[in-house]
């Protein structure tokens, strides 16, 4: 690999090469861990999910993660885990035994902070009590559970595997097996979905009292069933009476908006998503997992992991299917597209901490993306403004070289 701490080719908006300097202060570090598997395979999926045979090889995969980790640690750097989490697929399916031994190796090969966030992402159709008390056990402190929707109609569209009923019984399990920060994933702008039954559906998911929600509008993906065969969705005018009602019914009830689709009771924000979107550094480790990591001397590297099981627990191929030195180009886009998708954008200060770059570097761009009335004029915020905000994309074309 070669070293890119040195000079590296023009970063956009400005008139002379902005050398990279060396990081003094790492970033803090996340563990992303990818469990591929699902019961079935919802049709507007494009994560890397595959359905399960009736016995998952948890042994076999927990050995492959652990070696997969060991590759990795030589970018630790001494630091330790701020958070882990848990994606899928449905980590869920996996037994406490085999989580409890991942958590252990890796625990071996990497501390852990004394208030670590370990989350695990969870279905309502997996969901067993005595299972989840014993993930409580482990060391696990907040679950993500995949709900979409209430109503059995969108449900059944959706292709999930649960009802309501289960949905709602998922959230009381959860408490009661002592969890008191989990979130709810809910969709909206669901095939032939009404104003009322996108607010019906929050109300539900609210009365459950989740410290954080996840609601988002169902978008069609490339390489998923809806995208073939399109379902029927709300009008534009629809969607845009659902988003302003859905966000205001929201803050009324205490969830405050802090990234285009996260809502979070006071200090629940997900810590591993805020390091995410903030350019922290995650080690990604499972079938198709991407990690992005940094290093003292400058050099700011993604990786990405053998994406098909079959291949991952081949002992004959490489974990590491690939990885991408970030170019000073490619540096602003890179830190943007996370940090403006916070309600409350990031400190100035951090993009010459985590980049290594000026923050003089982003001059020309930063005034045009001001002057189009999609950024902020803050000088010691990078922020999007509301309409920024709803217009991400055309506020981070200003940033692309």
């Amino acid at each position: 690999m070669t070293d890119e701490a040195s000079v590296l080719p023009l970063i956009h908006g400005g008139d002379a090469p902005a050398p990279r300097a060396a990081l003094p202060v790492l970033p803090p570090l996340a563990l992303y861990i990818h469990i591929p598997w699902c019961v079935r395979k919802c049709p507007y999926c494009d994560f890397n999910s595959h359905t399960a045979s009736p016995m998952l090889p948890e042994e076999e995969y927990v050995d492959a993660l652990l070696a997969d980790l060991d590759q990795d640690l030589h970018a630790v750097y001494g630091r330790e885990l701020s958070s882990i989490f848990f994606g899928g697929g449905t980590p869920s399916l996996f037994s406490a035994h085999a989580l409890g031994r991942l958590l252990k190796g890796v625990e071996q090969r990497i501390p852990f902070a004394h208030d670590i966030e370990i989350t695990l992402e969870a279905n309502p159709g997996t969901f067993e009590q005595d299972k989840f008390v014993a993930y409580r056990a482990l060391g696990i402190n907040r679950l993500s559970i995949g709900i979409q929707s209430f109503q059995q109609e969108k449900l059944k569209a959706l292709g999930r595997i649960h009802n309501g009923d289960e949905a709602v019984r998922a959230a009381g399990m959860a408490r009661q097996a002592g969890f008191d920060n989990f979130n709810l994933d809910l969709m909206h702008g669901l095939p032939d979905q009404s104003l009322d039954d996108a607010l019906a559906d929050l109300r539900t998911a609210i009365a459950l009292k989740p410290t954080h929600l996840s609601w988002y509008q169902l978008t069609l993906e490339p390489n998923t069933v809806f995208w073939n065969q399109p379902p029927t969705l709300p009008e534009d005018d629809t969607l845009w009476d659902i988003q302003e009602a859905g966000q205001a019914l929201l803050a009324e009830h205490g969830y405050a908006q802090y990234e285009v689709s996260a809502y979070a009771q006071p200090g629940r924000a997900a810590r591993h998503n805020l390091n995410y979107w903030s350019f922290g550094d995650f080690i990604g480790i499972g079938a198709g997992a991407h990690g992005k990591l940094s290093h003292p001397d400058g050099r700011i590297v993604r990786t990405w992991k053998t994406r098909l099981p079959k291949d991952y627990l081949n002992p004959a191929k490489r974990f590491q299917a690939g990885e991408k030195a970030l170019t000073n180009d490619e540096m602003p886009f890179e830190f943007l597209m996370n940090a403006l998708r916070l309600t409350e954008g990031v400190e100035s200060r951090l993009y010459p901490e985590r980049t290594g770059l000026p923050l003089e570097s982003l001059a020309e761009s930063r005034r045009e993306a001001e002057q189009s009335g999609l950024l902020q004029v803050e000088p010691t915020r990078l922020v999007a403004t509301e309409r920024g905000q709803l217009f991400l994309n055309d506020l981070l074309q200003n940033f692309l070289t």
